[in-house]
């Protein structure tokens, strides 16, 4: 004789994995916690440096307006209105700009980040200057 079984009972439920357990979410929040704590100083870092060009294009600029400014007076000035700036800080405002004049024809022009400025953190290259001769320091 034949007992003739119910086939539900035969076949096995395969239940499904429909979502993450806690303990995968704790791994990949803990995952994402370490590469940002390893990329984020790099990324401010690259920024601090890319700020920099901001200092260098305004020197650069300023060397040009002196010169431009020395053929037409024959002296150069160390006010910045005068050399067509506006104000005496860099486009984006991260360094502060100035102009110094030496006894004989000569400049020198400064762009310092100041202490508010997130540049300041960019030890080593807070100060740029470029002189009437070419002349640079800093992190050029």
């Amino acid at each position: 004789m034949r007992i003739l079984k119910d086939d539900k009972s035969m076949t096995k439920r395969c239940a499904k994995n429909s979502g993450m357990t806690l303990i995968e979410l704790m791994a990949v929040v803990a995952i994402v916690a370490i590469l940002a704590a390893v990329a984020y100083p790099s990324y401010t870092t690259h920024i601090r440096k890319a700020r920099r060009t901001e200092a260098t294009a305004a020197l650069l600029q300023i060397q040009v307006a002196e010169e431009k400014y020395f053929l037409q007076n024959s002296t150069y000035t160390n006010n910045l209105s005068a050399l067509g700036f506006n104000n005496s800080k860099t486009a984006g405002g991260y360094y502060d700009l100035s102009i110094s004049l030496a006894t004989d024809p000569a400049f020198t022009a400064t762009a310092t980040a100041p202490n508010s400025s997130t540049q300041h953190a960019d030890t080593g290259c807070i100060t740029f200057t470029i002189t009437s001769s070419g002349a640079r320091t800093g992190c050029w």
